[in-house]
């Protein structure tokens, strides 16, 4: 009897071992996403007893994603990283709902106020500098660190230009992560304090969010989810700022009217349903959350000096808050939405819960947006050249 005997080379071993590997990797983001999700739902309901009303949801995510992130690295013996793709995933939701509230408002209105929203971009970007430069001061950290950690352009992006230039991604995600959350928290009470009566309408119940989509529409779902995909391509693709977040703007304002130009389909209003809402603020939040979760123990001086710094941006915003009120006829809480220190997508998400002004809050976000990340190359290079001649004489 012949008999074969195949011996795998150490090469071939090696090589199996890395693709099992790589699968592990590739399939855990997802099992803790998914656990994210499954703890972000009872949480948010939870939250709705608490007269926040609808941001209900994204403060479940912040939890779920901190709890989730903390749970795996101490007890499931893998360290998952703040997940990227569900934040472009969540901005991309975000866009699309509110790309169809804004679809019949009066944007030539809107374009009219860009000279205002240019001027109080510069203040705040004139205000983020100098705040980064005295954060930079207090705690001994070089200025590129210090401008990423304190200007509002997000975490994710912030962290993430932080790494490619071996900075110190934990500080930037640390400082950019308590300005967020300080944000989204302060803004609803703030709003409900001033106003003296219950600002946020309730959140849905759970039965209108999970069955309100009328089986008939869900062929327009599916084209409207696959039309805002399309749009975030081309965006991503044109490498304009924010892509996720603008290109699934675009798509919803464009929707309904292409539908409507269409000789076949007949006069469609389609509305998104909540549900799809619901998931993108869910997602917002569990990221957020990650960045807690994902946090390593720093000292006091540190907790300190990174509370201080978003007191000032707190503070920058507001006068800016000051400003607009001064320079146009909106109410304070427009002017409040509008010149918010970010995240632009979580201050976008509240004026469409309250259903206020939204096109206005929008189109000051996304002039913000694109003028931060368009000015980003240019001081990331000068203040890089300022770190290098600083550390020349030592």
């Amino acid at each position: 009897m012949n008999h074969t005997l195949s011996v795998a080379t150490p090469k071939e071993v090696s090589t199996q071992e890395q693709v099992i590997v790589a699968k592990q990797i590739s399939v855990k983001p997802l099992i803790v996403l998914g656990w994210e999700m499954l703890l972000a739902l009872p949480l948010s309901l939870i939250l709705t007893r608490f007269q926040i009303g609808g941001v209900a949801w994204i403060f479940g995510g912040i939890v779920s994603g901190a709890v989730v992130l903390q749970t795996y690295r101490v007890w499931g013996g893998y360290t998952p990283k703040p997940n990227r793709v569900a934040r472009k995933t969540g901005m991309a939701l975000v866009g699309l709902n509110v790309g169809f509230s804004i679809a019949h408002a009066d944007l030539a209105n809107v374009a009219s106020c860009f000279p205002v929203f240019a001027l109080l971009t510069f203040f705040l970007l004139l205000c983020g500098t100098l705040i980064g430069y005295i954060y930079s001061r207090l705690s001994k950290t070089n200025f590129l660190t210090a401008m990423l950690a304190t200007v509002p352009g997000g975490v994710g992006m912030m962290s993430a230009i932080a790494a490619d230039y071996n900075r110190n991604v934990t500080l930037v995600a640390l400082v950019q992560a308590i300005r967020v959350t300080s944000v989204v928290f302060l803004i609803p009470l703030v709003a409900k304090v001033l106003s003296g009566h219950q600002v946020y309408p309730q959140a849905l119940p759970i039965k209108t969010v999970l069955f309100s989509l009328d089986p008939s529409q869900l062929g327009f779902l599916l084209l409207a989810l696959l039309f805002g995909s399309l749009g975030v391509y081309l965006a991503v693709l044109l490498k304009i700022p924010a892509g996720e977040f603008f290109g699934a703007i675009v798509a919803g304002i464009a929707f309904n009217p292409l539908l409507d130009w269409l000789p076949f389909i007949g006069d469609i209003n389609f509305i998104l349903p909540p549900l799809v809402n619901i998931v993108g603020q869910m997602l917002l939040g569990i990221t957020i959350g990650e960045y807690w979760g994902d946090k390593p123990t720093f000292g006091k001086r540190s907790i300190v000096y990174a509370l201080m710094s978003v007191g000032m941006t707190l503070v920058a915003g507001g006068v800016a808050t000051i400003l607009a009120m001064e320079l146009t006829s909106w109410d304070w809480l427009t002017c409040l939405l509008v010149t918010a220190p970010g995240g632009s997508a979580e201050m976008i998400l509240v004026a469409l819960t309250l259903h206020h002004n939204v096109e206005i809050v929008t189109a000051g976000h996304l002039v913000r947006l694109i003028a931060i990340n368009s000015s980003l190359p240019i001081w990331v290079y000068l203040f890089r050249r300022l770190d290098n001649q600083l550390e020349e004489p030592t």
